[in-house]
């Protein structure tokens, strides 16, 4: 981004080389890649969780879930044990 005394001005493009661009178009493809997998993990375990606990209030079940703060390391621990099974 291009400045101007302290503030932005907006998007530079020639500010990264070709090169450059594909390196950050790759990275956001992976990350998206890593988010979407994430959220797969979440609601594939969110679903198996509750069919195997058949709560009352499925949408009270599904809040405590997704916000329970734990939540990202279960995915990571859930990434890990993936990739040794595989």
């Amino acid at each position: 981004m291009a400045t101007l005394q302290g503030g932005l001005l907006g998007p530079d493009p020639g500010a990264l080389s070709p090169a450059q661009l594909e390196q950050l178009r790759n990275f956001k493809d992976e990350n998206n890649r890593q988010e979407n997998l994430r959220y797969c993990l979440a609601t594939d375990r969110a679903a198996r969780e509750m069919f195997l606990k058949r709560p009352d209030n499925i949408l009270e079940f599904a809040a405590d879930y997704f916000t329970d703060p734990r939540l990202p390391n279960k995915i990571h621990m859930q990434l890990i044990e993936d990739k040794k099974a595989a």
